[in-house]
């Protein structure tokens, strides 16, 4: 019989040529070595597929993509994944070794969790190498189930990150996957849809590094439509199926998702769909933020701007 990895690893890839060797590399360099990996393009006009097909390591797969977005390609991959575990990694972030050991461990160690994580520094278009800015969770070394996700989402940096994550391939599709029409926030709703029916299991030790220094990521666009998480989570605050501490949070994470959503539409020059999602929002928390963006709007650009700095991190 043919063993089957018990990781299987999905890297989208899109014209991420200067940069697919080194997360390949990231992972033939882990310190857990049960893994597959498989790479899906989705139509590259650069050598980033030829690097991918002449790397020696037979446990990559390559494939092409059908359909459009990193959603459609995410998708893909997992239904042609031979584990029950799914890591995820772009192909212009990398991981430390023993990411994936790190991993295992936590799925041993809190087996009905909805994912597991390490934490992650991210690297700043200057070079700087910085830490996530976690919020509400215990101090390091701690590791354990994460005590409030969603208050932690709303005061700081994601806790979960895409390239951080490991998730049961039954609780990925029990979720329905990543959204395939939205271009942003696909995987955020992914997560925040995990968080609310189960618990997210978390590790202080740092496992992988998000590069903000590569270039056309697509969190650099403009984000001017509603993330999609944010309509599943009103829907779960309506039918009230979520408990009383989570619920206080959501409201805020909501909150500070449009809060950036108008910030972009005054960015923009929309001025008027930015007063309408100001107008929308219910927070206390950012009852401040609020109040400065929609004065701002009133501005002129060069004001506008400079106070949204204040609000806007």
């Amino acid at each position: 019989m043919i063993s089957m990895p018990q990781i299987s690893v999905i890297v989208p890839l899109l014209n991420k040529g200067p940069y697919i060797e080194r997360a390949l590399d990231s992972v033939i360099a882990q310190n857990f070595q049960d893994f597959e990996v498989i790479v899906i393009d989705g139509g590259s006009h650069d050598n980033g597929p030829d690097i991918v097909r002449d790397h020696e390591d037979s446990r990559i797969k390559f494939m092409q993509q059908i359909g459009k977005g990193v959603s459609a390609a995410r998708n893909q991959a997992v239904n042609a994944c031979s584990s029950d575990l799914i890591a995820f990694l772009d192909a212009d972030d990398e991981w430390l070794p023993r990411h994936l050991e790190k991993i295992m461990e936590l799925q041993k160690k809190y087996p009905k969790a909805g994912a597991y994580t390490t934490s992650y520094k991210i690297k700043e278009k200057n070079g700087h190498l910085r830490w996530a800015k976690y919020r509400a969770i215990p101090p390091s070394p701690w590791e354990g189930l994460i005590p409030n996700y969603f208050r932690s989402a709303a005061l700081g940096e994601f806790p979960v990150w895409t390239s951080a994550v490991c998730i049961p391939k039954s609780i990925f599709l029990e979720m329905g996957g990543f959204v395939e029409d939205a271009w942003w926030g696909e995987d955020a709703d992914l997560w925040g849809k995990i968080a609310l029916t189960y618990p997210i299991a978390f590790s202080w030790e740092w496992g992988a590094i998000y590069h903000w220094d590569s270039e056309d990521r697509a969190c650099n666009k403009p984000s001017l439509e509603q993330e999609p998480f944010i309509k599943t989570a009103k829907r779960a605050l309506e039918n009230k199926t979520i408990p009383d501490y989570m619920e206080i949070y959501l409201i805020e994470y909501i909150a500070r998702k449009e809060l950036y959503r108008a910030a972009c539409n005054l960015y923009v020059g929309d001025i008027k769909r930015a007063r309408e999602i100001l107008k929308n929002i219910k927070t206390r928390l950012f009852l401040f933020h609020r109040v400065i963006l929609l004065i701002s709007s009133y501005f002129p650009k060069i004001i506008q701007e400079m106070l949204m700095k204040t609000v806007v991190n």
